[in-house]
């Protein structure tokens, strides 16, 4: 590669600097002897701690200062875990690549040991995600749901302390910062399913820098490409956002004569978790935005759309 360095915008969590640097790592390899330079930065969804992210403008605040960075010209990329990504990206950038999904269900840690219908009554339970507090909820209404956020170590901290009963977190990141061991059960996706793109680190950049764009193509995983695209386009028609309980997951499965297809599973909920909207379709995973939102359409038919609004005027 006849390129002197590439430069990588980063949050300054662990997890980001992880994955930042697990790109980086990757890039050497595709390329001996290449430069490849961090850049941290904070965002402002990481300077906010002590308010929703509903409430502090989303997860896009996340991103903003990397695509600003990218911009000006500070940096060449940025890495991102895809599930923290809006779905509609600034104009003029796009993903460039994608790496292999690691594990994309949600992980209960409890401090006791035991599975989700071994918590106690009443459990304080932390999540900050309505995704993931509407699936508890329709499990076990009596749960109390408590708010989130901070970093991982911040999150396991409030449980250690005594604070919670137990907390809902991403297996991945867990697996990624070498945490697996704290995993208490995995929710198997009939009980919570995952958020989109759950599990997958994207690599950002301009949509007219072909050069950074050739580079990351060794680092692309086409068929994880083809699940997040059918989630992304679920999540995207319906109008998704940190203020929606939305779901989906997509894999890939062998059609006849060989035919690679995609399963996309997808829900709506009611952050009471009093009603769950779910449904499934396969179709080719040459077409996966096709796919999502085909079933983005059944699910809107079957009342998401005003269920979807409601909680858009009560934010």
């Amino acid at each position: 590669m006849n390129r002197p360095a590439l430069r990588i915008a980063t949050r300054k969590s662990p997890l980001a600097l992880w994955q930042a640097e697990h790109v980086s790592s990757l890039l050497r390899q595709a390329y001996p002897g290449l430069v490849v330079e961090l850049v941290p930065l904070s965002t402002k969804g990481d300077l906010i701690q002590d308010r929703s992210l509903a409430a502090i403008g989303g997860k896009g605040l996340f991103i903003k200062e990397l695509e600003v960075a990218i911009e000006a010209g500070h940096a060449d990329m940025a890495v991102h875990s895809m599930k923290d990504v809006p779905g509609e990206l600034p104009e003029g950038f796009m993903i460039g690549a994608v790496l292999p999904r690691v594990d994309p269900r949600d992980a209960l840690i409890m401090r006791e040991g035991g599975t989700l219908n071994d918590l106690p009554k009443g459990a304080r339970v932390g999540t900050s995600s309505l995704r993931r507090q509407a699936q508890l909820l329709a499990v076990r209404p009596d749960l109390n749901i408590q708010a989130l956020r901070g970093n991982v170590d911040t999150r396991l901290g409030r449980l250690d302390k005594g604070e919670l009963e137990a907390i809902v977190l991403a297996c991945a990141g867990l697996i990624r910062l070498g945490w697996e061991s704290r995993i208490t059960a995995r929710l198997d996706s009939k009980v919570c399913l995952s958020a989109v793109s759950q599990g997958i680190i994207g690599i950002e950049c301009r949509a007219d820098d072909a050069a950074t764009l050739h580079a990351l193509q060794p680092l692309n995983h086409s068929a994880t490409r083809s699940a997040m695209d059918a989630e992304r386009a679920f999540s995207g028609y319906l109008g998704g956002s940190c203020q929606s309980p939305i779901a989906a997951y997509a894999e890939i499965t062998q059609g006849q004569l060989s035919e690679k297809q995609l399963t996309l599973q997808g829900l709506v909920a009611e952050p009471d978790g009093s009603r769950l909207l779910r449904d499934s379709l396969v179709g080719s995973a040459k077409d996966p935005l096709a796919l999502g939102v085909a079933l983005a359409k059944r699910v809107f038919a079957a009342g998401a759309g005003p269920l979807l609004e409601r909680l858009r005027h009560v934010q």
